[in-house]
């Protein structure tokens, strides 16, 4: 504490000072209760009443829902700018499918990111959002064998082909019986 002129202030008040006795007969700050009860329930959380526990349960259980449902709209309407965009290669065909085969993965691989500040069990949002994720991994998958971009036709395994090499030839045509 600085001093200033050789003084030295104490705000601190002591129990049998006769401040401390002054303020305790006022009557109690507007909010002053609440903020006891929430400091108090903040650093002993098991005696905090099971209605508003429950509530605070459902409540991040209803965000977590609503987080899961999230990449439902984002599914739509990439579904519709890959139809729009046609099945020729461009640069604005390939940046939908890309985004559209990257996008859930790396929504499934930060999924415990996503729903971890939530502190709830939220088994069935994640079940929900791992579906929806895939469902949007599906429609990029199969957006990209329709450009033909997938290996899906045996002629694209062509080159794995082992052929047979000829020993010996002729002239004379082989007799088929």
């Amino acid at each position: 504490m600085p001093r200033k002129f050789g003084l030295k202030v104490d705000l601190n008040l002591k129990e049998n000072h006769e401040g401390y006795i002054a303020l305790s007969k006022c009557p109690p700050i507007v909010g002053q209760s609440q903020l006891q009860k929430a400091a108090h329930l903040s650093l002993n959380p098991s005696s905090a009443p099971s209605k508003n526990t429950a509530a605070l349960v459902a409540k991040r259980k209803q965000k977590a829902m609503a987080i899961a449902m999230k990449p439902g709209s984002q599914v739509a309407m990439n579904a519709f700018m890959m139809y729009m965009s046609g099945s020729n290669l461009n640069i604005f065909t390939i940046n939908t499918v890309s985004s559209a085969i990257l996008t859930p993965i790396t929504s499934l691989f930060m999924i415990e990111r996503t729903f971890g500040p939530l502190d709830v069990d939220a088994q069935m949002a994640k079940s929900i959002y791992v579906a929806i994720n895939l469902a949007w991994l599906g429609i990029g998958l199969y957006k990209m064998s329709a450009m033909r971009l997938l290996p899906t036709t045996s002629a694209d395994f062509a080159d794995a082909i082992v052929w047979k090499d000829m020993m010996e030839t002729s002239s004379i045509p082989s007799i088929i019986s």
